[in-house]
């Protein structure tokens, strides 16, 4: 298989998992992509590759933008605003990483969103537990 066929495959993948996605998956994608794109950015800062590792870290902080710009702070209430503050520190040290080529800040931010991340992983079982019964109730 040549490498763009390769990555023809990938991208329909990822694009029918996410039309096939509920939201609180999209939102775990989400948190994996901007893992994935700060581990990227830790490897090419290490290589001393500032044109890519600035790309990952761009890309990070885009989505870390879309997670802070999904909360719903109406009904999330106190838990939205302290995830709001908690993407706007990362989207901090992710710039400061950047421009510093700190790899600690880097470390930091993963470790912060990977945190936030098994806490949404650890409600997924109550998400579709809500989600059953809602349909239960809506079907009689």
């Amino acid at each position: 298989m040549s490498l763009q066929a390769l990555k023809q495959y990938q991208s329909t993948s990822t694009q029918s998992g996410i039309f096939e996605a509920s939201p609180h998956r999209l939102i775990q994608m989400l948190m994996e992509g901007a893992l994935e794109k700060i581990a990227k950015a830790k490897g090419f800062m290490l290589r001393n590759e500032l044109e890519q590792k600035g790309k990952n870290i761009t890309w990070a902080l885009k989505i870390i933008g879309g997670l802070q710009s999904s909360l719903d702070k109406d009904v999330g209430g106190e838990l939205s605003e302290n995830l709001d503050k908690l993407y706007e520190y990362m989207s901090i040290k992710l710039v400061e990483s950047n421009v510093e080529n700190s790899v600690e800040k880097l470390d930091e931010v993963a470790s912060l969103l990977t945190t936030v991340k098994e806490g949404w992983d650890g409600i997924e079982e109550e998400v579709k537990e809500t989600s059953a019964t809602q349909k239960r109730t809506s079907a009689v």
